[in-house]
């Protein structure tokens, strides 16, 4: 066998296997969540799903590969400056996914490098308008104004953006330490104004406690007298009605036949016991002139006028 023989041989079998591997490239197999674009002959031809796909050797080309799902893309820390003139560090995530394969692949070079630069202009932009103390409070609004950028290129770009996080905002040391002084002093002003707040309460408190005490207090020292008022009242309604019980048992007894005799009786008796307390020494007292006729002397007096000589000692 010549040499020329064995090259054609050799040329033929690297051909064979050249072509087998054309026909396999021909057979596709994509996968779920995935785009294969298609050109022929130079040209957009179609877009394969997922599932078996069987092209034209050496006609048919797959020339990009674009996956469907959602992804993540760092943003790079840049430096910012606030309206307010301080330089700050920002970085971020991205997350977005690939709605039109076709766009995504001729509508842009690079759509992940577009977006994360998009993100970052609009995200200085942003900044440069708010404070420094507004940029830890607006991480929503700059979040949202960026998805909203993006949100203009998504059928050029044939993306979708879903949602921008910034993640750090970081000041230099020395603005660092400033915000810390001033984060510490006005702690110790929510702190004294919540002592002199606590104060303020418990004085009034305090007040309250001694108001509601003086109330009780009166109230209670105006029920007592209430009740003596009553009590007294009462006591007095009490011998009133004891004292007429007693005037008409008096009368319905004088008005009997021998009432009147058995009334000097009863006089006398008293008017007797009246006289025999006159020896002691305590009494001093001023008597008639003649005490043996007491049938004169009673005969003016009634029994409660007798009763009130016998109780109350003459001095």
């Amino acid at each position: 066998m010549s040499a020329l023989n064995i090259f054609s041989q050799v040329v033929l079998a690297i051909f064979a296997i050249y072509l087998t591997f054309k026909f396999l490239q021909a057979l596709r197999l994509v996968p779920n969540q995935y785009a294969h674009i298609v050109e022929r002959l130079g040209n957009y031809h179609k877009t394969l799903g997922p599932g078996f796909h069987a092209l034209i050797p050496f006609v048919d080309k797959v020339v990009y590969k674009q996956d469907l799902r959602e992804e993540t893309i760092e943003v790079e820390p840049q430096e910012c400056f606030t309206k307010d003139n301080v330089k700050v560090e920002v970085d971020g995530v991205l997350y977005l996914s690939v709605v039109d394969p076709v766009n995504a692949s001729y509508g842009i070079t690079n759509y992940r490098y577009a977006a994360v630069q998009l993100a970052q202009t609009t995200t200085r932009s942003v900044i440069g308008l708010l404070d420094l103390d507004e940029t830890f409070e607006e991480r929503a609004k700059m979040s949202k104004k960026v998805v909203e950028v993006l949100g203009d290129v998504e059928r050029l770009w044939g993306i979708r953006v879903h949602r921008y996080e910034i993640k750090n905002i970081n000041t230099p040391r020395t603005v660092q330490k400033a915000m810390e002084r001033q984060m510490t002093a006005e702690r110790e002003r929510r702190a004294v104004i919540a002592k002199s707040e606590g104060v303020r309460d418990s004085n009034v408190n305090d007040a309250q406690g001694r108001r509601a005490e003086m109330v009780n207090i009166s109230e209670a020292e105006m029920q007592r007298r209430i009740n003596e008022a009553e009590g007294w009242a009462n006591e007095i309604e009490a011998i009133a009605e004891a004292t007429a019980v007693s005037i008409e048992q008096i009368a319905d007894a004088i008005s009997q036949p021998k009432g009147k005799e058995a009334m000097k009786l009863q006089l006398k008796q008293k008017y007797l016991k009246v006289l025999d307390g006159l020896g002691k020494d305590e009494n001093q007292i001023i008597l008639p002139k003649d005490i043996t006729n007491y049938d004169s002397l009673i005969e003016g007096l009634s029994l409660e006028q007798l009763d009130e000589v016998e109780d109350t000692p003459k001095k």
